[in-house]
């Protein structure tokens, strides 16, 4: 069974429970932090997959590493981790997160502008473009990115937005020779 496999069936579970309790939102904000940990605290990681490191000592550090996480997600996590899961938490949050935005009709989306957006604006594309793809609302991340000569750059999952003025360059110099 392949990896993805393995995290999506976790996270189908846990997404359930959430369903079912109500708390979709709460385990969303508590899988990312969960994803950020397993993805960037490489000594933690290191740690769990040690060899030597008893499964009591893997489970006190997990415990202990994740004392305000609700009970679902913790023993989610334990299971994983006792099962040499580890490496599929990542992807098993993420797998959550897309079901919890897939239920709230949300997307998560970057946004690559010259200067930081307001709330103003990041709230006028978020409306202008969830329309576009179908969803309620956009989770706007804006990235300031000095390379744009003005305009803004939007990514939503593998879809690329490109209004930005080096954009629109290059599309009319393919136009032209093209």
């Amino acid at each position: 069974m392949s990896d993805i496999t393995v995290a999506k069936r976790y996270a189908v579970a846990l997404f359930q429970i959430a369903k079912e309790q109500n708390l979709i939102n709460q385990l969303e904000s508590e899988l990312r932090v969960v994803n950020e940990v397993f993805t960037n605290d490489n000594e933690l990681l290191g740690f769990l997959a040690h060899p030597k490191m008893t499964k009591d000592a893997k489970r006190a550090v997990i415990i202990n590493a994740f004392t305000s996480i609700s009970p679902s997600i913790l023993n989610t996590v334990l299971l994983m981790v006792e099962r040499h899961r580890t490496d599929e938490v990542p992807a098993m949050a993420k797998e959550f997160i897309e079901l919890a935005n897939e239920e709230n009709s949300v997307a998560d989306a970057t946004v690559y502008t010259v200067r930081p957006l307001t709330e103003n604006e990041m709230e006028a594309v978020s409306s202008s473009f969830a329309a576009k793809i179908g969803k309620k609302h956009l989770r706007i991340t804006n990235v300031t990115d000095s390379n744009i000569l003005g305009g803004i750059k939007l990514q939503i999952g593998n879809r690329i937005y490109d209004g930005t003025i080096s954009g629109k360059l290059d599309r009319l110099s393919k136009q032209l020779l093209g």
